[in-house]
């Protein structure tokens, strides 16, 4: 029965959810280019606020704990498991007065309305995951970019998202060069619980009544060997990770 009502909300989900990307992708080229960038942040938060909100369509829910631990005086490097496509609209909004910028694939640069824009002109990198070279100058490059303005730099280090809600090992060579670049920063673990629950059935249908949880942890100093940093922060991470459902 849950399934075939799944089976019934999940388009009104994607038909309202793909209406507002292709609603925002106007408005976000209209805020950049006559708001400037903070226009243009404040168009991508509005638009993840939505996004949020859209969800209440499968019965999904969201929970905070820690926003106490998220610093403004200084640049942030948020580091986070990652179980779902899901997980960014969260992001965006818990993040938006700290002007998050993210690092990810070259893939998402192109081809989705809002999304692909804010990621191509929003100050965030695309890498290219078989071109160590280009990854590492774009790594860089966002680094620079956070420290000159204060900004936030995210970062998924497991690479993919887990689909069963297990943390899989850090790629710690990402990490590693933004710690190294950005010696200033304080470093943000964050949970995230249940949104791998989704995608129950793969791609289609999605998954209802989905209470979705962030805990925000402490931020830790970026001090110390940078390999034992990021075991570290993976362990702080694990700390809070619900044991998935068998």
């Amino acid at each position: 029965m849950k399934k075939l009502l799944s089976h019934l909300l999940t388009p009104i989900f994607l038909l309202v959810f793909g209406f507002w990307l292709l609603l925002f992708h106007p408005i976000q080229y209209l805020c950049l280019k006559i708001g400037g960038r903070y226009a243009h942040d404040y168009s991508v938060a509005v638009l993840n606020f939505l996004l949020i909100h859209t969800g209440k369509i499968l019965g999904t829910s969201y929970k905070l704990e820690g926003a106490e631990n998220l610093i403004s005086h200084r640049p942030l490097l948020i580091v986070a498991n990652h179980q779902s496509m899901y997980d960014v609209p969260p992001f965006f909004w818990t993040l938006r007065a700290l002007h998050p910028k993210f690092l990810t694939k070259k893939e998402f640069g192109k081809g989705i309305p809002s999304i692909s824009f804010n990621l191509k002109y929003g100050g965030s990198v695309l890498i290219d995951r078989k071109d160590g070279k280009q990854a590492i100058t774009e790594i860089h490059k966002l680094a620079d970019y956070v420290n000159s303005q204060g900004f936030t730099a995210v970062i998924f280090p497991e690479g993919t998202r887990s689909r069963n809600g297990e943390l899989k090992p850090f790629k710690t060579a990402g990490l590693i060069s933004l710690m190294e670049k950005m010696p200033e920063a304080l470093i943000v673990p964050i949970t995230i619980n249940n949104s791998y629950k989704m995608l129950p059935y793969g791609k289609y249908p999605l998954g209802l009544g989905v209470q979705v949880s962030h805990t925000i942890h402490p931020a830790i100093e970026n001090k110390g060997d940078h390999k034992e940093l990021a075991a570290k922060i993976e362990a702080v991470i694990a700390s809070k990770l619900e044991k998935p459902v068998q």
